[in-house]
Parts: structure tokens; C-alpha cells; sequence
């Protein structure tokens, strides 16, 4: 099933990257029994909006791993997981979203609940992000990919990139056209998702350079709930 399309007027090419925003913060006295966190304060509602938000289960879909040695079924991780999409090229938006990650991953380890939260990063681009790249890609970001907590996301053709990363997480990317074609990159949403174990997500963060202490903070409300 296709992802809403409202708000999909974004995905334009000159105007993709602008459209990331954050939706945080919450309201007292909404509830839903899905999840921890109160409903953050927005004008509109979780069924408006075309990438899953607060209160919403995640897509039920299988991304293989990067040497597609298995594939994951998301909604069978059953632990607290902080998602985001990314490609390894990139040389704007996606180093401040691994970055994030890395961060909270070594808060996560340094403050005694490694495990018990997963980083998953998914690649939009697995033509170039194969394996061996995501593994210097890990040792440049300085991330700590070897431990159980993180795990690369890779769909196993560009045409499964766009079924499961747009289509069914509203995440818009669009490849440019250089002369160089080794060279292209894309224009693309920012998105970093917390869903919790019963893959419901607690937050929707749009921003393109995510507050780490709101979400170490949501990570801690949900985790000790």
C-alpha cells in the first residue's frame, strides 16, 4: 500500500530538501494506547501526513541487509529503534542524520542502554552503497557498526528503494542527472523515526539537523515507561 500523498507536492526537485521541519514537543491529555509519548503539537493529524507518524505502525516490510544475507522484517525488531534514510554520498544533509545517530549511539553506550535501542539507517541508493562502501562509509562517520545495536539497511535494487523508502515511508528522493553519472547525488527529505518495540511510532523528526537532547530525552520517556 502506497503512503498518502498529501503534502507529496514537496518532492519537487528545486524544493525536496527545504520542506524538513520537526514536530516535537506534546500536548497533555492526548493519549493512545500504541504508544508512550503524548501526540506533539501540530495542526494536523498523523492520517494527513504522507510518511508514518505519531501513533501509527510501521510499514510491514522486509529490507535485506547490506551483504543481502537476510532481509529484516522491521516490524519484527521489537526494540526501541531510531530509523532514518540516507545515501553515503551525500554530502549535506545525511552526514548530520548518521552523525545523530552515532552520537545517540554512544550515549546509549556510555549511559548503560546500548541494549536496548537499534540504529538503522537505510540507504536510497544501494547501487553504490554496497556492503564494502557501507563499511568505509562506518569507519569515516566513526560509527561503531560492528555492535549489535546498529544495523545498515540496504534494498536490493533502486526499484525496491522507491516501493519501500518512498512509497511506503514518504521519504522523496530524486536523482540528479550529471555528465559525470558516477557522480550523481540526490535531492531528498529528511526523516528520522522513533517507533517503539511494538512498532509504533513515538516520534517523527523532519528536521534536517535533529535536536540530539530531545531525543535522548524522548528515548529515556519511552524506555522507562
Amino acid at each position: 500500500m502506497r503512503r498518502r500523498t498529501l503534502l507529496k507536492s514537496t518532492g519537487a526537485a528545486g524544493t525536496i530538501v527545504g520542506v524538513a521541519g520537526c514536530l516535537g514537543g506534546g500536548r497533555l491529555g492526548d493519549s493512545n494506547p500504541d504508544v508512550v509519548l503524548e501526540e506533539p503539537d501540530r495542526e494536523f493529524e498523523s492520517s494527513d501526513l504522507p510518511y508514518p507518524a505519531w501513533g501509527e505502525q510501521i510499514p510491514d516490510v522486509r529490507v535485506a541487509t547490506p551483504t543481502a544475507s537476510r532481509e529484516v522484517r522491521l516490524r519484527d525488531i521489537e526494540t526501541l529503534t531510531l530509523l532514518t534514510f540516507f545515501y553515503s554520498h551525500c554530502q549535506t544533509v545525511c552526514p548530520v542524520l548518521i552523525s545523530t545517530q552515532r552520537n545517540i549511539q554512544s550515549h546509549a553506550q556510555n549511559n548503560g542502554y546500548a541494549a536496548g535501542v537499534r540504529f538503522i539507517p537505510m540507504t536510497f541508493d544501494p547501487a553504490r552503497d554496497t556492503a564494502e562502501r557501507l563499511g568505509v562509509y562506518a569507519d569515516k562517520m566513526n560509527v561503531d557498526a560492528d555492535s549489535e545495536s546498529w544495523q545498515f539497511l540496504r534494498p536490493a535494487s533502486k526499484q525496491r528503494a522507491k516501493a519501500v523508502i518512498q512509497d511506503q515511508f514518504g521519504v522523496m528522493f530524486q536523482r540528479t542527472e550529471p555528465e559525470d553519472m558516477d557522480m550523481y547525488m540526490f535531492t531528498h527529505t529528511a526523516l528520522t523515526l522513533l517507533v517503539n518495540a511494538d512498532g509504533f511510532v513515538e516520534r517523527a523528526y523532519r528536521s534536517k539537523s535533529p535536536d540530539e537532547e530531545t531525543i535522548i530525552a524522548d528515548l529515556e520517556t519511552v524506555r522507562t515507561a
